[in-house]
């Protein structure tokens, strides 16, 4: 099932359009953008067995954050 540009936004908040075009092409599926919340959240402890460290797509949609996360932060 495809995610929709609706479900990117409910999820990350108020990211560009750009951003939410790559993670809905990058092919994730739900529950690993799920695990990309918790994760930016700090909140793996909620995961339980399943806490895990991020890869394949669930990783480069991390870092796609982060970094626009820490260029936003420098423009401060």
């Amino acid at each position: 099932m495809t995610i929709t540009h609706d479900e990117v936004k409910r999820l990350f908040g108020d990211i560009n359009d750009h951003m939410i075009v790559e993670i809905m092409n990058s092919g994730a599926t739900m529950v690993e953008l799920e695990e990309v919340v918790a994760h930016l959240a700090q909140e793996t402890d909620v995961m339980g067995e399943l806490e895990r460290p991020l890869d394949g797509r669930a990783l480069q949609i991390y870092n796609l954050l982060r970094r626009a996360d820490e260029a936003w932060e420098e423009d401060r």
